[in-house]
């Protein structure tokens, strides 16, 4: 089966996660797809297949000559954000010459390239897109299509290879992929998240991340006798808003950057709630940053009463780069293994997190590797074809070269 073939499969299993869940998975569709990838990777022939209670697939395709190469492992997550829905997805293969695509006839949605330069970057290529309702889910079904099919090609080659190990994960789009990951029992020396973006990006370095909720509590009074007593949380909320760098966000930074996002607000007079993300590369940019969301608060406190503002900011991973740069040969590994598959690689930090960032300083050294989408979380997203056949090379590529 043809990487593409199998990614049109798993695209049909919606798998959005849930923030607001306090269960793993955090939702319960997660886990049919689970159980698919589980009988697939039996059929393959793959051994010690696990899926446990919380939506952790696991399994094994065991060396087939003597080797003292390293175990490797590869993996890859099974939801999907929440940014755009995630059913019914409704995908379509364009054979791409250039141009805006329309998605969508009916409600005239059309991928354009002057929203998206980079679309002419893929002129000649075959190209998976939604029909602009739903977001695609490359990421990162892209990246299981892509581990599963290496795995495949590499059966049927029959080449020497040592064992690799196979980790699908849930929950990575809420920053809790790696929560319950059994690294001791996954056993491996090092591992890649296949979890990236465009055609060659070789990631070892990202945010520090955090999750930031500021929680406001008002006073709630008839308008007509409110003066002086009234406090409405819900404008309390819109100001502690107004308080954080406005030229620091997602919109307005890149590259090494950091930015405080915005991810929800909402409420009335009574209560209300703002959700960020904050993000920064730098570790002590990172601390300024949660020092200034809590002092923040404080000024909230301070101007409207002990009590009014509750933040709380809860760390969610680290810049892997600090582990990863004590094995840098997985690295030289990886962009080898590019290069063998005819792929440039494209270093860059990433503005974001990977489950591999957690496991990295868990002990599991684990890099990135593209998969080939573009504008993920988004009801534009798209796949190349090309690009998701190079990400399987490039994984059977870094298994064989194992055992030279």
């Amino acid at each position: 089966m043809q990487a593409y073939e199998r990614f049109l499969k798993y695209v049909a299993f919606p798998t959005m996660s849930d923030e607001t869940s306090e269960s793993c998975p955090s939702t319960v569709k997660q886990l049919e797809l689970a159980k698919y990838l589980a009988a697939e990777l039996e059929s393959l022939g793959l051994t010690e297949v696990k899926l446990d209670q919380h939506g952790y697939l696991y399994a094994t395709l065991e060396a087939n000559c003597d080797t003292d190469a390293p175990v490797i492992g590869f993996i890859a997550h099974m939801d999907t954000s929440d940014e755009a829905a995630d059913s019914p997805i409704k995908p379509a293969i364009v054979e791409y010459n250039g141009g805006d695509i329309l998605l969508n006839a009916d409600k005239d949605i059309v991928l354009k390239v002057a929203d998206y330069p980079y679309l002419s970057k893929y002129i000649g290529n075959r190209i998976i897109v939604t029909d602009g309702t739903t977001l695609l889910g490359a990421d990162d079904k892209a990246g299981i299509a892509a581990i599963v099919t290496a795995l495949e090609h590499l059966i049927a080659s029959g080449k020497p290879h040592g064992k690799i190990r196979v980790g699908f994960t849930p929950d990575e789009e809420i920053g809790r992929g790696a929560d319950l990951f059994d690294v001791e029992g996954f056993g491996c020396q090092y591992a890649y998240t296949v979890d990236g973006g465009a055609l060659g990006e070789l990631e070892y370095e990202n945010f520090n991340g955090a999750s930031a909720v500021a929680e406001i509590a008002g006073v709630s009074i008839h308008p007509g006798s409110a003066k002086d007593k009234m406090i409405n949380a819900a404008l309390v909320a819109t100001e502690f808003a107004s308080l954080l760098p406005q030229d620091q966000t997602p919109a307005t930074t890149e590259g090494y950057q950091g930015f405080f996002h915005l991810t929800s607000i909402g409420g009335a007079t009574e209560s209300a709630k703002v959700s960020y993300i904050i993000r920064d590369h730098d570790m002590e940019q990172f601390q300024a940053r949660k020092a200034l969301f809590a002092e923040c608060g404080h000024k909230i406190n301070a101007k409207y009463g002990p009590g009014t503002c509750k933040v709380t900011i809860t760390d969610s991973y680290y810049n892997m780069r600090e582990k990863i740069a004590e094995h840098m040969y997985i690295i030289d590994r990886a962009k080898e293994a590019m290069g063998q598959a005819g792929v440039t690689p494209l270093i860059q930090p990433i503005r974001g997190g990977t489950d591999g960032a957690r496991l990295s300083y868990e002990g599991l050294p684990c890099p990135n590797l593209f998969t080939g989408g573009e504008n993920f979380h988004s009801r534009f997203e798209f796949l190349p074809i090309e690009s998701l056949d190079k990400a399987c090379q490039v994984v059977e590529n870094i298994i064989c070269m194992a055992v030279k």
